[in-house]
């Protein structure tokens, strides 16, 4: 049996892996589950599965959670607490696969952990790669860690390359990537009425179930950038090789382009559970519990160009990986901060774009050479998009 890690377990991706667990249960022991601060949920999972180890990152609901533990039937559970614990349980001895769930920056040093442990990563943390793409490969390239994406867009492109392809290595034979999207809620929607947008309609995204951070993400398509830059890196592609595409019914989850006119499509269901169950089988394939796909419902497929003045996001996370280095650092945490002031009705849809540019505006670039130089960019513009915040909404 494989041990798995479950960074996240709360989350959308965490209960997801959980359900392929649950129907491979020979296959996969639990050995630790991390959440925040959701232990309600994170308990029903324990009775389940019952980890070794438990994180939860707040210290007062780590101490909750405890007590709830006490005279249960899972009472020999460990619960840990503080971000620190996230990396030891990621890196212990009997874990072999790390889902790395966590959304955000937060989830960077677990994952790059696991990474020089040599784990196999299932990496669900596109900010992680966005944040610091030469030193989590180098990582991955030195221990011999084995990196799938769970993406959706990025397991399909992985799922399309030549047999044997491993993670960070340009296929020759590729030409482009066609990264998809759905286009989120606001595809149609008049440009002059999308300052009027809220936090309900932002999160209702038409075709996927994902929490309000990455949902609100989608509606801006800075998920795509952010997916598009870590196509970058995953696959060793230059920014002008990766190819946006509008594509609403989510059908095909990305393409890829070969030198000789054929193009590789992967397709399915829309439902999270076919690319875990994909690389949690991997190199082989095992049931993930998605309904069959049914062409003949589908009926019909559209594909159209984003159009950059409704997708402002887009445009910028296209200029991050253009100026390079600290940049896409910048791009991340200037845009966490902005979605967060968003959710918190404190700033207009409209203003997430205008945030993150004048962040970006406020940076020389410089190589992102060190973990310390990127924690620290991450952490000044973070500051800098609270200051532009309140000087908007002041």
């Amino acid at each position: 049996m494989k041990g798995i890690c479950i960074l996240g377990a709360t989350g959308s991706i965490g209960v997801s892996t959980l359900d392929v667990v649950t129907r491979h249960a020979d296959l996969y022991n639990v050995v630790a589950l991390t959440a925040n601060k959701n232990i309600d949920l994170l308990y029903e999972q324990c009775l389940q599965h019952h980890p070794e180890y438990v994180v939860v990152v707040d210290r007062e609901k780590a101490l909750e959670f405890t007590e709830r533990l006490k005279n249960s039937p899972i009472s020999d559970i460990k619960v840990l607490s503080e971000v620190q614990s996230l990396e030891y349980v990621a890196t212990l001895d009997n874990v072999d696969s790390v889902m790395a769930a966590i959304v955000g920056a937060a989830g960077l040093l677990p994952s790059l952990a696991a990474a020089k442990a040599g784990k196999i990563i299932l990496l669900a943390n596109k900010e992680a790669l966005v944040m610091s793409g030469d030193i989590f490969m180098q990582a991955v390239s030195e221990s011999g860690a084995q990196l799938l994406p769970i993406d959706s867009e990025h397991n399909a492109i992985f799922q399309c390359m030549p047999a044997g392809y491993k993670s960070g290595n340009h296929a020759k034979q590729a030409r482009r990537i066609l990264l998809t999207a759905s286009g989120g809620p606001f595809r149609e929607m008049p440009i002059d009425q999308m300052a009027n947008v809220t936090p309900e309609q932002a999160v209702a995204h038409p075709n996927w179930d994902m929490g309000r951070k990455i949902s609100v993400d989608s509606a801006t398509m800075m998920n795509k950038g952010l997916e598009m830059i870590e196509a970058c890196i995953l696959f060793a592609m230059k920014p002008d090789q990766i190819q946006v595409v509008i594509h609403p019914q989510s059908i095909i989850h990305s393409m890829v382009d070969y030198i000789d006119g054929t193009v590789l499509a992967q397709m399915g269901n829309p439902d999270m559970r076919v690319p875990i169950a994909y690389s949690m089988a991997w190199p082989e394939r095992f049931e993930s519990g998605v309904e069959p796909l049914n062409i003949f419902d589908v009926r019909r497929m559209d594909f159209e160009q984003p159009n950059l003045e409704r997708f402002p996001c887009l445009r910028l996370a296209y200029k991050a990986i253009d100026l390079g280095g600290i940049m896409p650092t910048v791009l991340n945490a200037a845009n966490e901060i902005a979605v967060e002031a968003f959710l918190n009705e404190q700033i207009r849809f409209t203003d997430i774009p205008l945030i993150i540019e004048r962040c970006m505006d406020k940076f020389e670039i410089k190589p992102a050479s060190t973990l310390e130089i990127i924690l620290d960019i991450d952490k000044q513009a973070r500051v800098l998009s609270e200051q532009i915040i309140n000087e908007l909404i002041h």
